[in-house]
């Protein structure tokens, strides 16, 4: 199994692709560049089987349609947020993007009410619920790659911003200390912008989770 980081969309938000063997593919966050994107997966003869959604922020979500229609294949995303993809006040794009390029996202297929185990096809992830950032902030854990996809919850150095409409910087530290730092240390944090890093690098050196 391998995965990779692709950034896409305004902000270059880091998407990624996990593939089996088989070339069967779970894709996380495609935040744009819809058609490139699908071109992308195209050329790589990959079969996605599920997008799965940390959070439902525009700059995560505006290639969610392109990806489903021509995959025929599923979103996934938490309860608290399942009605943002068809409000661009409430997913932020009006607010950053203007009227005329606001995003709107046909509904989630399967919404996310718990954490549990999550498998789709040959995948299985945990998922824990990581609010903060934003009320249905989720992060899918795969322990056999040692990989969690975090989307804005924590970054190499640096933790999700709190200032949006939903956010609670108290209530992400404690989903970060209570879930996430939990993992092993060698586990990769595959964050929703810049760099990853793991989780022993930010339990040793992230400033924002000193002294919580």
């Amino acid at each position: 199994m391998k995965w990779r980081q692709i950034p896409l969309g305004p902000l270059q938000t880091n998407c990624y692709v996990i593939e089996n063997d088989e070339k069967e593919a779970i894709i996380f966050d495609p935040g744009g560049d819809g058609e490139a994107f699908v071109q992308w997966l195209n050329n790589q003869g990959l079969k996605p089987l599920a997008i799965l959604l940390t959070h439902a922020h525009f700059d995560h979500i505006g290639a969610v349609d392109h990806v489903r229609d021509a995959f025929s294949c599923p979103v996934y995303l938490h309860e608290n947020e399942q009605g943002w993809l068809m409000d661009p006040i409430k997913n932020r794009s009006t607010n950053f993007m203007g009227e005329e390029q606001a995003i709107t996202v046909k509904k989630a297929d399967h919404i996310i009410h718990e954490e549990r185990l999550l498998t789709i096809g040959s995948f299985i992830f945990t998922i824990f619920e990581t609010p903060g950032h934003s009320p249905g902030s989720v992060s899918f854990y795969l322990e056999k790659e040692a990989i969690v996809f975090s989307g804005d919850a924590l970054f190499a150095q640096s933790i999700g911003r709190t200032d949006l409409p939903g956010g609670n910087q108290q209530q992400l530290l404690e989903s970060i200390h209570e879930k996430l730092l939990e993992l092993p240390e060698e586990t990769v944090v595959a964050c929703g912008h810049g760099p990853t890093t793991t989780i022993g690098q930010e339990m040793d050196g992230n400033p924002f989770l000193s002294g919580f």
